[in-house]
């Protein structure tokens, strides 16, 4: 009752403000979480450190800064998210190069998103079905307060993209294939994965990391080209999505590449600007060694 009561007296009515208005709330709200409460400030600042430990204590200390900033705004825009007017979405959020996704929509193919939790990826989910000619599917992990994730994907997929979690990926992949629908499968991949068993070892930000394998895993199975797409901030508010090919031909790549070729182009795009990735989550949690990640070569 509580989480229906805050969704629909607090944040759905908050969301109805002009996305401006919600910018103003987000500084004050951005002052409360750096000075105040210091949200995951140590959290942040290891991360950033060892992410680029040849960054000096005052280039951490501003990119912590900007983050908690940028992390605010984002804050503003996923709370748009639940009333945002396809109009507003289509002006704020577009992909630059939709043909490089709507090419294997022409020769029947699905195909595999594959990117991570940089800039705005919640807009991404609301639009997926509007920028390319494939039904949308967003795969994720499922939220701990069944009510909120029931009331916030029925929000996500008001403009036709559906949204499965892990504990259904594998159904999802199989139907889909199978009836030979064409999807384009959003799969973000630079959380934490669940089982370390299953996971891909490697480096990743100057670091031992576990990389979730599920994109290369369904890409494999159906020979699903993997493209990854960057989100760029053009200005507060403003995104344009940059799409580019890793595999059109899944089954001929040797294990571990495709992920690889991901992880390459995720670090091109965080280190452009460090700021706009999620760096207040424990990314790295899992015990990786180095000579586990090492198995793996670049």
């Amino acid at each position: 009752m509580g989480t229906r009561l805050l969704f629909y007296l607090v944040l759905y009515p908050l969301s109805i403000l002009p996305l401006p208005f919600l910018y103003g709330i987000a500084y004050i709200f951005y002052l409360i979480i750096q000075y105040i409460i210091k949200y995951r400030k140590k959290i942040i600042i290891r991360n950033f450190k060892n992410a680029f430990p040849d960054k000096s204590g005052k280039e951490i200390e501003r990119l912590t800064r900007r983050y908690y900033h940028h992390l605010a705004q984002i804050a503003a825009e996923m709370l748009k998210m639940l009333t945002m007017s396809k109009k507003s979405l289509r002006k704020r959020y577009s992909c630059i190069n939709p043909e490089v996704v709507n090419q294997f929509f022409e020769k029947g193919k699905s195909v595999i998103l594959i990117s991570n939790h940089y800039n705005n990826w919640e807009w991404m989910i609301l639009s997926l079905s509007m920028q390319y000619k494939h039904h949308g599917v967003g795969v994720g992990k499922a939220n701990s307060n069944k009510i909120f994730e029931k009331l916030i994907n029925r929000a996500r997929t008001r403009y036709g993209t559906e949204v499965v979690f892990a504990d259904h990926v594998r159904e999802t992949f199989q139907q889909y294939e199978q009836n030979g629908q064409k999807v384009a499968y959003m799969m973000l991949s630079d959380q934490s994965p669940n089982n370390i068993d299953k996971s891909y070892k490697t480096m990743f930000l100057n670091q031992p990391s576990a990389m979730i394998y599920g994109a290369e895993y369904f890409a494999k199975k159906y020979n699903i080209p993997v493209i990854y797409y960057a989100v760029i901030k053009d200005r507060m508010g403003y995104y344009h999505i940059e799409n580019k090919i890793i595999t059109d031909s899944p089954q001929n790549m040797k294990e571990g590449e495709i992920i690889e070729k991901y992880i390459q182009l995720s670090e091109q795009t965080i280190t452009e600007n460090p700021e706009f990735w999620l760096w207040s989550h424990r990314r790295w949690k899992l015990p990786v060694t180095i000579e586990q990640a090492n198995m793996h070569t670049r």
